[in-house]
């Protein structure tokens, strides 16, 4: 028996088809998702809901074909942003995804939309978060009229395979759109009604491992967070690893039961289960960042345009060890969501290590540091194993060193790649009853060695 698993990412769209006895990655399908629109608006990021759904739908209807019968069919993809859909559970609205900056919008002469939000209802918000871009729309009369309630895009998906007409959306998901009460694992009905939104608007929850509809006789498992996703999907000894992620951006995550205040952002996981969670904005991004510097030094010097300076770094990199007198370089090149005005900066420069070695060996290091010092910061302890996921790490042994060195700890990578799908896939043998639990799910979890 098989299991599909789905990831609507930021930049692509993924499905794997595992099988359930042993792991093994039976087919993988990645396609990009090139559904950006463009906005008369310049801090709005959205994309084409519709079309994303569509590639879906015609990747899924393939693999179940391909592969029936399927013991359930698992979906994921990117957090905090939000689609308005209809009463028909119709897409009414673009896509309005996590990089969206309408929240940054000045309410007033001393406050963002997304600070005035906060204040006012004492969560901690941010732009993009759903409920912050929803507060933006409210104010200005941007909220289409057809509208009866938001949901994300991964939820869209769901409604569309299984046919409902009224998104149910995981607590995962639920709490990255904010003003939700992560003791309750409910949105704050008080906090929304105070900030003039229609609590209506916001989808029924549920924690649990569970079955949303189906899809051709096939069950298929609620929505969930690609974070939460990625984790389920990499790390098999959930009490005792801390797990790193780098792709476009870059997170740190450890499971916990409780909720204590602290720099880490707290995230439902599953049941009572929770994760902490410190994100950065500009974590593999650092590293396209700094080669599209080289590549623009290249051609200044050269007068020659190069397509890409990867090979020449991979190349260097394959052959260097680090530097002595590196650079301290804070590689936060995109800011924070707490402070988005925030940028990088380079320390320890001097006349010796003004080189190109020393820059790429600081952004490398720049990218463990800001996890690493999230991590401290918080006070967290006692993890015995460190698991690294997403294309940054993959494709990079010398990031991969840099994190088992700076957390003493030795670093191990999920054999199957798309973790997020892959954690989809596992969540649904949980909710269809396939697997007794996750744990039992988890057994399907391979390392490799990368060092």
């Amino acid at each position: 028996m098989n299991v599909l698993g789905i990831d609507i990412g930021t930049t692509s769209i993924c499905a794997v088809v595992v099988d359930a006895q042993t792991g093994e990655i039976k087919k993988s399908i990645s396609i990009d998702n090139d559904n950006l629109l463009e906005s008369k608006y310049p801090f709005e990021r959205i994309q084409n809901p519709v079309a994303i759904v569509e590639k879906c739908l015609s990747i899924t209807q393939k693999l179940c074909d391909e592969f029936s019968p399927l013991a359930g069919i698992g979906v994921t993809g990117q957090m905090h942003g939000i689609v308005y859909i209809d009463k028909d559970a119709e897409a009414v609205s673009p896509l309005y995804f996590w990089q969206d900056e309408s929240g940054n919008e000045a309410y007033n002469d001393e406050l963002s939309y997304a600070e005035y939000l906060s204040n006012l209802t004492g969560y901690k918000m941010a732009t993009g978060y759903g409920a912050s871009t929803y507060f933006y729309h409210s104010q200005n009369g941007r909220v289409p009229e057809e509208a009866v309630s938001i949901c994300t895009i991964h939820d869209y998906l769901v409604n569309k395979l299984c046919g409902l007409n009224r998104p149910l959306i995981h607590t995962s998901d639920a709490a990255s759109l904010g003003l939700f009460d992560l003791n309750l694992l409910k949105f704050d009905s008080e906090a929304i009604e105070s900030a003039g939104l229609d609590y209506s608007f916001f989808p029924e929850v549920t924690g649990n491992f569970e079955v949303s509809g189906t899809f051709r006789d096939v069950p298929v498992a609620v929505a969930i967070g690609d974070n939460q996703a990625s984790f389920l999907g990499s790390v098999k000894e959930m009490g005792s690893a801390l797990l790193v992620n780098v792709g476009t951006g870059s997170q740190i995550s450890f499971l916990t039961d409780a909720i204590t205040p602290g720099s880490l952002e707290v995230r439902p996981c599953f049941n009572d289960k929770y994760l902490r969670v410190g994100s950065s904005l500009c974590g593999g991004r650092a590293f396209s960042v700094l080669e599209k510097f080289l590549r623009n030094t290249a051609a200044l010097v050269t007068g020659e345009k190069i397509p890409s300076a990867y090979a020449a770094i991979d190349k260097y990199l394959d052959n260097a060890e680090t530097p002595d007198n590196a650079l301290k370089i804070d590689t936060r090149f995109a800011g924070t969501r707490e402070n988005p005005e925030l940028r990088g900066s380079v320390q320890n420069l001097g006349t010796d290590n003004f080189t190109p070695g020393h820059f790429i060996w600081g952004v490398i290091e720049g990218i463990a540091d800001e996890l690493k010092d999230m991590y401290d910061d918080f006070g967290a302890s006692g993890h015995k194993m460190l698991v690294g996921s997403g294309n940054g790490l993959r494709k990079n042994k010398a990031l991969c060193r840099t994190f088992a060195e700076k957390f003493g700890l030795e670093l191990h990578i999920p054999l199957h790649t798309e973790e997020a799908a892959f954690g989809a896939a596992l969540f649904a043998l949980t909710a269809t009853g396939y697997c007794t639990d996750i744990k039992e799910a988890q057994r399907l979890i391979r390392y490799k060695s990368v060092i």
